[in-house]
């Protein structure tokens, strides 16, 4: 019996184009007491070979997605793909991204409490889609090693992780006017050369943190229900959405608001089955209030770690909004004075309700939360 042990050494979430490290150990554990070996034979355990490979597999939902037509020109460029370790060809879905298999040894052989460490190292393409679970497209990312006896079948050892894909950020020139707060001295030679990922992360870090208010005059048939401010529309996972309501010059009562944060899952129009259907919504983190009589109020709503940023592929698009829905008086409130002491509400009010939609845009943080999963796998051959 050989145990395998896998293990992700900068923990479960890595950024497109960032090296994936995992160390690979295989240990042949002591025997039992009262087992006893017959011949020199049973000290040993032997594996012709092992091999490791990072792939990316697509699994679409037959309802929405015209999945015969989900072919190699979906595809990433496929690397290897018929070579004869696939260890994707007994999944769900079609493989998107595939790399070359590497080798990490043949003929090895372990006497019982002996064990044998390999570090396995792969660069995910930068071009790659993030892992993505959505109600009509999944995209999910597994080292597998595999490993195999002579004369007997393959066995697999499969590794998920998490990939934030940083393809969506816009050129490096649009935020060459922000200003860059690293300590810089000009008497000491720069001997760091800067990776396209570092340039992607402070891409990221220029584009998340730079504030301009933008204002909303939210009007309905009857005139002005509320004035918005968001301070910013660029955000990174675990960020605060943060911004203001303004009622003090409504000239319609508002009774309530409530802001959803949702994603729309965009099918693209060739792989869309059905052609009318509409997107695919889901609500995250919700903001409710009770305003009428209110001049101000705010709204603070915090991004998931989890969820998945903006992206784009050839089969479907995930973009982010905040949903609003104000429910209004038909007839203005009249609210009492400042020197009132003691005021009561109406027992009734006549109300419509009116939905308003603001897109915005949601960017990887730059401090993936790596200690939040499990990164170790085993398993026994």
């Amino acid at each position: 019996m050989i145990e395998i042990t896998a293990k992700l050494l900068k923990g479960p979430v890595y950024f497109s184009g960032e090296m994936v490290e995992c160390l690979v150990t295989f240990s042949n554990p002591h025997n039992p007491i009262h087992q006893i070996s017959q011949s020199h034979s049973d000290v040993f355990e032997s594996l012709a070979w092992a091999s490791a490979q990072v792939h990316c597999q697509c699994t679409a939902n037959g309802k929405v997605v015209l999945t015969e037509k989900l072919n190699t020109s979906t595809q990433l460029a496929s690397i290897n793909a018929n070579t004869t370790f696939a260890p994707w060809q007994h999944d769900n879905g079609h493989v998107v991204m595939n790399t070359k298999p590497k080798i990490l040894f043949c003929d090895l052989r372990l006497s019982p409490g002996e064990s044998k460490t390999y570090i396995y190292r792969e660069t995910i393409p930068s071009e790659a889609p993030p892992s993505y679970r959505g109600q009509a497209v999944k995209y999910s990312y597994k080292i597998t090693v595999g490993t195999q006896r002579v004369n007997t079948a393959i066995k697999l050892l499969r590794v998920p992780f998490r990939v934030l894909s940083l393809s969506e950020l816009p050129e490096i020139t649009t935020c060459n006017d922000s200003v860059d707060l690293s300590p810089n001295n000009p008497f000491m030679e720069t001997q760091h050369r800067e990776t396209p990922l570092d340039i992607a992360l402070q891409t990221l870090q220029n584009l998340t943190a730079r504030r301009s208010p933008n204002f909303y005059n939210i009007t309905n048939g009857r005139g002005r229900v509320v004035r918005f401010c968001l301070f910013k529309n660029s955000y990174k996972l675990g960020e605060d959405i943060v911004g203001t309501f303004d009622f003090s010059n409504a000239t319609v009562s508002c009774a309530q608001v409530s802001v959803a944060l949702q994603s729309e899952e965009h099918v693209s129009e060739k792989h869309r089955r059905g052609k009318t259907s509409l997107p695919a919504l889901v609500s995250y983190n919700k903001h409710h209030e009770v305003c009428i009589g209110l001049k101000y109020s705010q709204l603070v709503l915090p991004i998931p770690l989890h969820v998945t940023p903006d992206f784009n592929t050839d089969l479907m698009t995930l973009k982010w909004r905040l949903h609003f829905e104000f429910v209004t008086t038909t007839k203005l409130v009249e609210m009492p004075k400042e020197n009132t002491t003691n005021w009561q509400g109406p027992a009734t009010l006549d109300v419509e309700t009116m939905i308003w939609d603001l897109p915005l845009h949601i960017h990887p943080t730059a401090t993936p939360p790596n200690t939040a999963q499990q990164t170790k796998y085993s398993a026994v051959i």
